[in-house]
């Protein structure tokens, strides 16, 4: 009876980390409209203060627990390293890029750590890459072209390869800490707290270096501001690094193109974007390839079902 359980177990245990992973998707649809509402504050400045609310939020949610929580061996250096890296090196490199080159084609090449996560797992211990990973992936890709570009195209320039340069270098680092954080699955999440706190100093020096300071007017910026930081900004960070280590990371990386998609959605919901051909293409492109790279796991879970 043992030996029947515990597989299933582990299953589930696998598809509800997937589910907390991709939670963090859908936190991540709302950072185009908090940022909006957050008014002018500069990028590494609204990163501090969000940040630092990620920390806060964290460190007061195990702050209750610490008492009764399980002893965990100490954590090694190189966690520190990887989270602190991935979290401000993404963001100082995604703002960079922004900073040399235009929007449109920055935000796309950074968009390419969901299938650099997807390819990349291919070498991870126990996973395997499928063709239909690789469709799914390449589905999601294409309708968020649409999303970014509008159906419009672009083109890149060559006045602009830093820039693009820059963008690649984010995308990889995403990826490579979101694949690397598999290696240290007996971390606790609550580590996370730290790695927050420390790209909120980081991003707080990158402001006083590269910024004019601007505040949030009124109470309606202060409450995107707050928004920010208590989900894409904070909680978003804490169900990823639960999803990446314990969840199917595949299914993950293809599963955040919705990121755009629900983001764009949601713009179109309260007045702010416009509904469109290439809008209406893109989802079923995005959710169609989702669908796709997460054929395994959704027919993993009919036959435990009908099994039982």
């Amino acid at each position: 009876m043992s030996d029947t359980i515990m597989p299933i177990t582990a299953e589930r245990k696998r598809f509800i980390a997937t589910l907390m992973g991709f939670s963090a998707v859908l936190m991540w649809a709302l950072l185009a409209l908090f940022t909006a509402a957050s008014g002018d504050v500069p990028p590494f400045q609204l990163s501090a203060i969000c940040f630092a609310i990620g920390a806060a939020i964290g460190f007061v949610a195990t702050a209750g627990k610490r008492g009764r929580r399980e002893k965990h061996p100490p954590v090694p250096w190189q966690a520190y390293l990887l989270g602190i890296g991935g979290l401000f090196g993404y963001h100082f490199l995604y703002f960079t890029a922004l900073r040399h080159a235009p929007a449109v084609e920055a935000s796309l090449i950074c968009y390419l750590w969901p299938m650099l996560i997807v390819t990349g797992s291919a070498l991870m211990p126990g996973e395997k890459l499928g063709w239909h990973h690789l469709v799914g992936v390449a589905c999601g890709f294409a309708g968020t072209a649409l999303i970014v570009t509008g159906g419009e195209g672009f083109s890149l320039k060559a006045e602009y390869a830093y820039g693009y340069g820059v963008a690649i270098a984010a995308a990889f680092t995403w990826s490579a800490y979101s694949l690397l954080s598999r290696r240290f699955a007996s971390v606790p999440t609550d580590i996370v707290a730290w790695y927050c706190l420390a790209t909120a100093i980081l991003s707080a020096v990158a402001h006083l270096a590269l910024e004019t300071t601007v505040w949030p007017q009124g109470w309606t910026e202060w409450l995107a501001v707050a928004g920010l930081g208590a989900l894409p900004v904070g909680a978003a960070f804490y169900v990823w690094d639960h999803g990446v280590k314990h969840g199917d990371i595949q299914v993950l990386g293809a599963s955040s193109y919705a990121a755009p998609l629900i983001s764009t959605v949601i713009l179109i919901a309260v007045g702010m974007s416009q509904a469109t051909w290439a809008i209406a293409i893109a989802c079923l492109l995005i959710t169609g390839g989702a669908a796709i790279a997460a054929k395994d796991l959704l027919f993993a879970r009919r036959k435990r079902d009908a099994a039982v």
